[in-house]
């Protein structure tokens, strides 16, 4: 099999198992929020998630974040990032925002020269700033609707926009597209594991924050989708819900400031169930 459609397939396999599964719950499936029609099944996939970081997951990341110092973690968490910023410039380019796309792929040639493959994050003292796109987002500036809320197994919360397009960043990823088996599935638990720990003290964060953690994880993941796909400046309003007319109430300004800077320190990523992504200099205690 060709080493980049596996990746290709092994999505569309997830899916196609989430399909199934939504499927299987059929009509005993009731959402009490217009966004996740799905809930009945999205918050029994939550616990499976939840439960599979807790017994395996988040112990191997302890482990991992006993041995490496943090020095260590930051550099490979450089690397991974780098490996995503060509795909990140093919997103910004698709979008119309050739600036930053040239600033990705700038970001990569310099952290893979003189970053030493990319342990040092030198792009971003020169002023390459890192961002972060993917295809759904570009399907989303481009006009396609999130669609409901799911979770997918082991990959965790996204919109059916996002899942879709799910297979298509796994295969241009290049870890999933190393051809060597035992080199890929190095890489990607090595990716894994440096993830989680850089996350490890959110979950007694959330569990100490909050009355119903998938609710939160649910909106908040809905939120800050929303402020990528408009990079930070969505249009301003409140959906009511309740009201019939279709119209929508404006946000307050002060409102919508608290929740840009939410975003801008806090952002999901599908590892395990829940993560909040630490910024690649540091972790979270």
């Amino acid at each position: 099999m060709n080493a980049t459609m596996r990746p290709l397939r092994s999505g569309v396999r997830v899916l196609v198992l989430a399909a199934t599964v939504l499927l299987g719950s059929g009509c005993a499936t009731t959402a009490s929020d217009p966004q996740d029609p799905l809930e009945g099944y999205n918050r029994a996939m939550f616990s499976f998630n939840e439960g599979l970081d807790k017994a395996v997951i988040k112990p191997a990341a302890q482990a991992y974040d006993a041995v490496l110092p943090s020095p260590v973690r930051t550099g490979v968490s450089n690397v991974f990032g780098n490996l995503g910023d060509p795909w990140i410039g093919v997103n910004n380019l698709l979008q119309g925002k050739f600036a930053d796309a040239l600033s990705d792929m700038m970001r990569f040639l310099f952290n893979s020269t003189f970053g030493i493959a990319g342990v040092l994050d030198i792009a971003t003292e020169m002023g390459f700033a890192k961002h972060d796109e993917d295809f759904g987002q570009t399907l989303g500036r481009w006009g396609v609707g999130d669609g409901a809320y799911i979770v997918l197994p082991f990959f965790g919360p996204r919109t059916l926009r996002d899942a879709a397009m799910l297979p298509v960043d796994m295969s241009v990823d290049p870890v999933s597209s190393v051809g060597h088996i035992p080199t890929r599935n190095t890489m990607t638990g090595v990716r894994l594991l440096n993830t989680r720990a850089n996350l490890l003290g959110v979950d007694k964060t959330l569990e100490e924050g909050t009355l119903d953690k998938y609710s939160y994880v649910r909106d908040f993941y809905l939120e800050q989708r929303r402020y990528k796909v408009f990079d930070g400046n969505p249009p301003r309003v409140y959906e009511d819900f309740s009201r019939v007319d279709g119209d929508s109430l404006p946000l307050g300004r002060a409102a919508d400031e608290l929740a840009a800077v939410a975003v801008e320190d806090l952002e999901l990523l599908g590892v395990g169930d829940f993560a909040l992504n630490a910024r690649t200099d540091g972790h979270f205690n």
